[in-house]
């Protein structure tokens, strides 16, 4: 019975940090960081609240889930919420907290009891507001139990929120210095009301700041050639049907990747996933990259820009072009998915267009579905570039 009450509680399945594929980072690689956070969560200071402050692409969320990896492996880690702007349950406020004490729940048997009680006497508590829910479902048992744990929030500038300081930090700003043991890990891009949120006079003084985009550009360097040479070479050893010699690829083909990347690990990513491509080949898939020029400031458009451009040509090259009803079937269905303010099954998008082919128009950009599936499609830079694509 009491399985059951917990269960009914209004929380998102899909948001914890073992749900889905992402990946954490390589091996290696982003070791300032992974310190400085061990070091914060073992530290009895007060900063009872972590900040990794990144622009898009610097690789916030890889970096949380190796934090959240390394935390559950350890016994330390109680819950997590990885937002999300593409999916409703992973960008509303209000399944957060409920979803935190769900998890909670299940990790600590005695504050499951104190859960439980709440639940008794207050079955809906996971719809109430805010302040109630972070009191009632997750403060109070904590308080009650006097547990040491590691909550992680990742990407909260993916949830909606009107406020002009975000309403969650706003919550935590009240609450989180009487929690005795609890620590809060946050990433999230420096938009305005995430900066204002952690302005707050009272949550300010309890928050350690790691702006990403300020690590020295050589140490970054170095763990983006490394990605690139680790997983360039995994892809040489898996292709046996191409002869990849054991200089492929090159240093100097490293060097300049990683120029193009300009510290972005999202560039990077990208570029491992468009050479190692089915039904190409890795050698010329580089050579493609390589050439691209470094800068095009001329056309307004940054290296990014080029890289995810290219990456759509080389997927619209298999659409007929001369057949103008398929050409023109497939920038409409294409260009729809990339406007969909929320992601569409693919029954919804042919009522939606009339098209009863969806499958099979989308079958050409498999190879690129990285620019279109929810987990990529965040930045300015790609939105900019669909649209110079897809513009008539």
């Amino acid at each position: 019975m009491d399985r059951i009450l917990l269960n009914s509680m209004h929380h998102t399945v899909e948001a914890e940090h073992r749900s889905g594929d992402r990946q954490g980072c390589l091996r290696g690689t982003r070791r300032d960081v992974l310190l400085q956070l061990e070091d914060w969560l073992e530290n009895e200071q007060n900063q009872r609240v972590f900040w990794l402050n990144g622009l898009a692409g610097t690789g916030k969320t890889t970096i949380a889930q190796t934090f959240a990896d390394i935390t559950f492996a350890e016994g330390k880690l109680g819950a997590s919420f990885f937002c999300s702007r593409d999916f409703e349950d992973r960008s509303n406020l209000h399944a957060i907290f409920p979803t935190l004490a769900f998890q909670l729940a299940y990790r600590y048997p005695q504050f499951r009891e104190q859960l439980l009680e709440v639940l008794r006497t207050n079955p809906g508590i996971g719809r109430e507001s805010l302040c109630s829910q972070l009191e009632k479902a997750i403060v109070g048992p904590l308080v009650a139990t006097d547990i040491s744990t590691l909550i992680i929030i990742d990407a909260l500038d993916e949830c909606k929120d009107d406020e002009p300081a975000s309403a969650i930090l706003s919550m935590l700003s009240r609450y989180v210095a009487q929690i005795p043991k609890g620590k809060f890990f946050i990433t999230g891009r420096p938009e305005p009301r995430i900066r204002s949120g952690f302005r707050l006079e009272s949550l300010q003084p309890l928050t350690e700041v790691f702006r990403l985009h300020d690590v020295e550009r050589s140490s970054v360097d170095g763990d983006i050639k490394l990605f690139f040479r680790t997983r360039l070479a995994e892809i040489a050893k898996t292709r046996s049907d191409y002869d990849l010699t054991q200089d492929w690829p090159s240093p100097s083909d490293v060097d300049v990747l990683c120029d193009k990347a300009a510290g972005f690990f999202i560039y990077a990513s990208t570029v491992v996933k468009f050479v190692a491509s089915e039904n190409t080949t890795p050698t010329e898939q580089l050579d493609q990259i390589i050439s691209l020029p470094n800068s095009t400031a001329d056309e307004g458009r940054s290296g990014i820009d080029l890289l995810y451009t290219r990456v759509l040509e080389q997927a619209v090259g298999g659409v007929n072009a001369d057949n103008k009803k398929v050409h023109s079937r497939f920038r409409t269905t294409v260009g729809a998915v990339v406007l969909l303010l929320n992601p569409l099954s693919v029954r919804a998008l042919s009522d939606l267009l009339k098209v009863s082919t969806i499958s099979t128009t989308l079958l050409p950009i498999a190879s690129a579905r990285l620019l279109f599936f929810p987990d990529l499609i965040k930045s300015s830079t790609k939105s900019r570039t669909l649209s110079i694509f897809f513009s008539v």
